[in-house]
């Protein structure tokens, strides 16, 4: 049985080790300052959300990050689910579609119009349980890099 809990403080270490494995699997790095600050965010700020989604014997498996932002399109906020991780040993067991179903309870629970994500067209394996649990826009990303 897997137990999603919200990311607290004392969870850094956890956090750190799927955090760089979420990074390796999508070939990034990103600095120590800004994972440092993530995370601070993430414990500490009201505006970024995060929960660990742990094993039977209490390993951190999984991690999931949130947010949410107004919308043109309805008067309710939307839920953009930013980053979802599962750890490879532990795949195909749960976790990561009750990290996504925890984002949505929280999302119902806060009044949001929707929940939405990205993945690269290439991570096949999450495809799959995102096409089981979700609907797709049918809309291509776009992105500007800021210098």
């Amino acid at each position: 049985m897997v137990e999603i809990t919200p990311l607290q403080p004392q969870d850094r270490p956890d956090w750190l080790e799927l955090w760089h494995g979420y990074l390796t699997f999508y070939e990034s790095e990103i600095d120590q300052a800004t994972t440092a600050a993530t995370f601070d965010r993430l414990t500490a700020d009201a505006e970024l959300h995060g929960a660990l989604a742990r094993d039977d014997d209490g390993h951190a498996i999984g991690l999931v990050h949130w947010l949410t932002h107004p919308a043109t399109w309805t008067r309710s906020d939307y839920c953009y689910l930013e980053d979802l991780f599962v750890a490879p040993d532990a795949r195909g067991a749960g976790a990561g579609e009750a990290l996504i179903a925890h984002v949505r309870a929280w999302a119902e629970r806060n009044g949001s119009a929707k929940v939405y994500w990205l993945t690269a067209e290439s991570n096949a394996t999450a495809r799959r349980l995102y096409d089981r649990v979700a609907d797709r826009s049918g809309f291509i990303h776009y992105q500007i890099r800021m210098p």
